[in-house]
């Protein structure tokens, strides 16, 4: 290799020298300091910042809820009719002395109505004598409605011994026979005669004869309203009376006439409701288990056998 010559090199030296020179004034300019000994600084690492962590919403423990009480209806208060009804069937809550009362009531014109009365006997009966249904006298006669008619002694009494089925008071049944009108132990029992147009409400059945021009003549106990005024009262010794209890009636104001049973309600506040209804004239019939009505079908019953009916048949 050929060296360079002097001529040549002078330049070249001359150049690194500068350099040098230039490197060192750099260095001394506090630009770049080296400290030999010293650790290169570390560049930091970025702390990373802490992920926040979520603050945990709490829990709410479900509250129960409480399931509402049903909210109960009003019962609203009965439609209290006092008026008596037109023809035909109806039940209707009657007010009478501040006491409100059901009662299922038949009502019928004696113009186009016959009242009869009809028997399971035709003739006196005083032991073992025939009883029949409510709906069997019904149907027999061509009625469209009938109620259970007089007292009577029923087989499943044990003071009926020896005269069950009988009854002891007056009747004219549908074929003009008249029963038990020689039985003057019960003369003095009030009695209800029906008429083509109108009906008549005796005290006693001895002011009855032996009239047959009538539709049906039929005795019971005791006789509520008379004149559209009460006629009884409860004595303290009729405690069956004073029971609550279903109460057959028939009654009547000017040509119509009614049968039917005021419900819960003793003897006395049956009088009373029968008033209340403006009834000229009412009669108690029999009541307990013989309770039967019916008009289409049994509106209440069937109950016992019966020797008697009160019926309505068209004319």
């Amino acid at each position: 290799m050929k060296i360079l010559g002097q001529k040549g090199f002078t330049p070249i030296l001359l150049i690194i020298v500068i350099a040098i020179f230039a490197l060192a004034v750099f260095l001394n300019s506090g630009y770049l300091k080296i400290n030999p000994k010293a650790s290169p600084t570390p560049i930091p690492t970025p702390t990373p910042s802490p992920t926040p962590t979520p603050t945990p919403i709490p829990t709410q423990t479900a509250t129960p809820s409480i399931s509402p009480k049903p909210t109960l209806a009003p019962t609203s208060a009965p439609v209290v009719n006092n008026a008596p009804p037109g023809s035909g069937y109806h039940r209707q809550t009657v007010s009478a002395e501040g006491q409100n009362y059901t009662v299922d009531i038949i009502a019928a014109d004696l113009n186009s109505t016959k009242v009869i009365v009809d028997t399971a006997s035709d003739s006196d009966c005083r032991d073992n004598c025939p009883v029949k249904p409510l709906a069997e006298y019904v149907s027999r006669s061509g009625a469209y409605a009938g109620i259970n008619g007089s007292f009577f002694c029923p087989a499943e009494y044990p003071s009926c011994a020896g005269k069950t089925g009988s009854f002891d008071t007056l009747v004219m049944n549908k074929n003009k026979t008249y029963i038990n009108s020689d039985n003057n132990v019960y003369s003095t029992i009030p009695a209800a005669i029906f008429s083509p147009g109108s009906a008549r409400f005796v005290g006693q059945s001895s002011e009855w004869g032996r009239d047959t021009g009538v539709d049906g003549v039929i005795a019971n106990y005791p006789l509520l309203v008379a004149g559209g005024n009460i006629t009884y009262s409860e004595p303290a010794n009729e405690p069956k009376f004073g029971q609550k209890g279903p109460r057959g009636f028939v009654a009547s104001k000017g040509n119509m006439v009614y049968i039917g049973f005021v419900r819960g309600a003793t003897m006395g506040e049956s009088a009373k409701v029968m008033k209340a209804l403006g009834m000229d004239s009412a009669l108690n019939l029999d009541e307990g288990g013989s309770t039967a009505l019916y008009s289409g079908g049994y509106i209440l019953g069937p109950g016992r056998n019966i020797p008697n009916a009160v019926l309505f048949v068209q004319r």
